[in-house]
């Protein structure tokens, strides 16, 4: 069974605000370092104003990759993507949870398991998957909150 890499962040901001901003796929190379383009596929049949299908060109380091996810929206509490297709990829699925807390803050929990056609150890994918969630995270609130 493949493990999934968690990380939460508190983030000064309302679910809907924070959810706004994960949907819009259309403006993640303006504030992710990984992501250089995105292109909305189809949108979601329950609100078209969040994607249904988008391909990604991914450019992080060693890690290289145009990539196409599907996304299952639940409101603004957490949306879940799974790998669709990709060249160097076989698995990327993952999900953001968003949960309110008591002091008008949101805490927000990114899961993420990666997988790619290269051989690689356990030890170091879990590494890989954790830099990329914590980094994700950071990238998120430095975006809502700045």
């Amino acid at each position: 069974m493949t493990e999934r890499t968690s990380s939460t962040i508190t983030i000064a901001a309302a679910p809907a605000e924070i959810m706004a901003v994960i949907a819009d796929l259309a403006s993640y190379p303006e504030w992710t370092g990984s992501v250089k383009s995105v292109d909305i596929l189809s949108r979601s049949e329950q609100n078209a104003k969040r994607p249904a299908q988008a391909t990604f060109v991914l450019d992080a380091g060693a890690i290289k990759d145009t990539y196409t996810l599907e996304y299952t929206w639940h409101d603004d509490s957490d949306v879940t993507w799974t790998l669709v297709q990709a060249h160097m990829l076989t698995a990327m699925d993952g999900a953001y949870r968003l949960t309110k807390t008591p002091d008008g803050e949101t805490a927000v929990e990114y899961e993420l398991t990666l997988e790619l056609k290269i051989p690689m150890i356990g030890l170091l994918r879990r590494k890989a998957e954790k830099v990329v969630t914590d980094t994700a995270l950071k990238e998120l609130k430095k975006r809502v909150e700045g």
